[in-house]
């Protein structure tokens, strides 16, 4: 289970990807009560602080239009997880461009046996980094 650190219990996170639902749930079971599935999100209206997206065994091409989709589900101040599996850094690389190109900036990311993660932020977080 990716930690969500620097997530308050009170912010509402959606949870993207095959294990949508049985993430949620563990996180419920963690205190964030406020998290949801991709499948009872509801309406996109910007109305989440979060998104977790779960994109272990499946490919970055498909990512493409989840992610596009995610976007407007997210607000001005979102953070976006997203947890794939170990790949070739050609293929972070893209994961990263396509992160970057959606107006986030990468704050940080971890590389482990079970896969890659990246955390970002809305790039209006960022308005130094986003004027350069």
């Amino acid at each position: 289970m990716i930690a969500l650190a620097g997530c308050s219990k009170r912010q509402r996170v959606v949870v993207v990807g095959s294990k949508g639902m049985e993430l949620m749930l563990e996180l419920h079971r963690r205190g964030y009560l406020l998290a949801a599935a991709a499948g009872n999100c509801g309406r996109p209206t910007g109305q989440y602080h979060v998104a977790l997206v779960d994109w272990r065994r499946r490919t970055l091409h498909a990512l493409e239009p989840t992610m596009d989709w995610l976007m407007n589900f997210l607000g001005p101040r979102a953070v976006l997880v997203v947890w794939v599996d170990a790949q070739k850094p050609a293929a972070n690389d893209s994961l990263r461009a396509s992160v970057t190109k959606r107006g986030f900036v990468i704050v940080r990311g971890a590389v482990h046996e079970c896969g890659c993660a990246l955390l970002a932020r809305r790039s209006q977080d960022y308005p130094v980094q986003k004027a350069a």
